[in-house]
């Protein structure tokens, strides 16, 4: 990892987090506390923009592309089970050399961050665990996997990445379409747009996401919040009252105005929560 310079909050930094298996592309804004934030499946670092921006003002964000994605590369071992992750987010928590951290995840993101947390609580002050549970329905990953490979394909222009991006996510705001747009693809062969998330990682990626997560939940030892999007089709009701049920001493919020898609949807409400959630993790103190 390169030296830190002083980053102000409205000011990213963009590096990488060499690790003994990869090499992972990550932006921050900010001093403070550490927050590690993680994107779900074939996003990137940028989706979580407009939240960290919201938390620079009292902690130092700090987002990665997960490893498949964005402009993150592999050195070793072409794994991409939830341990396999867990191990980049703890050595990235371990390189950023500032204390335990705060895991926040989306998906894949809160997936990996529960593991993390699990295999390495001297790591971890808490997670913030959005729209990911146990208990997901088999057809619901069926469903994920049709839309995953329905991506692996490439673009005429940034006009028509945009237009599948606003066709795949109906919900997302209109900054949040580009933002995928802008950080998401590259030119590939004669010219055209290919995504960034390689598209046999990411197919990989949903075989690992259809693991258990019950276990690694029951041994979570740091604190937790559990968020859902009120409209979510991921992650049931019945799902995620059977997760509270498991683990009753974890808060949950249901976030209204969102499906799925909760930290591009309603970036205001989760910086909320997360600021408050981090202070109290952080022992009430945000520096």
């Amino acid at each position: 990892m390169s030296r830190r310079p002083e980053v102000a909050a409205a000011v990213a930094w963009e590096h990488r987090v060499e690790t003994p298996a990869a090499s992972l592309f990550a932006v921050e804004l900010g001093q403070g506390r550490p927050l590690l934030f993680l994107h779900g499946v074939t996003a990137s670092a940028f989706v979580w923009r407009p939240v960290m921006e919201r938390l620079s003002g009292r902690y130092r964000a700090v987002a990665i592309d997960q490893r498949g994605h964005g402009r993150s590369t592999l050195r070793r071992d072409g794994r991409f089970d939830a341990g396999a992750c867990a191990r980049d987010v703890t050595d990235v928590a371990a390189a950023l050399r500032a204390g335990p951290v705060v895991l926040v995840g989306h998906s894949l993101g809160a997936r990996n961050a529960i593991a993390a947390a699990a295999a390495r609580p001297d790591l971890v002050a808490g997670v913030v665990a959005i729209d990911f549970t146990p208990f997901i329905a088999p057809a619901v990953f069926d469903a994920l996997d049709a839309r995953v490979a329905g991506g692996a394909r490439t673009f005429r222009d940034a006009a028509e990445v945009t237009a599948y991006l606003s066709e795949r996510y109906p919900r997302l705001p209109s900054d949040a379409v580009a933002r995928r747009a802008r950080h998401g693809y590259a030119p590939g062969a004669q010219g055209r747009l290919r995504p960034l998330a390689d598209p046999r990682a990411m197919l990989a990626t949903c075989v690992g996401l259809r693991a258990d997560l019950a276990p690694d939940l029951t041994a979570l030892s740091v604190p937790a919040l559990l968020v859902r999007g009120a409209d979510s089709a991921f992650v049931s009701p019945a799902a995620f009252e059977a997760t509270r049920a498991l683990r009753p001493d974890l808060r949950a919020v249901v976030v209204a105005g969102a499906d799925h898609y909760v930290p591009e949807e309603q970036p205001g409400p989760v910086a909320q929560l997360v600021g408050e959630f981090a202070a109290e993790a952080f022992g009430g103190r945000g520096n």
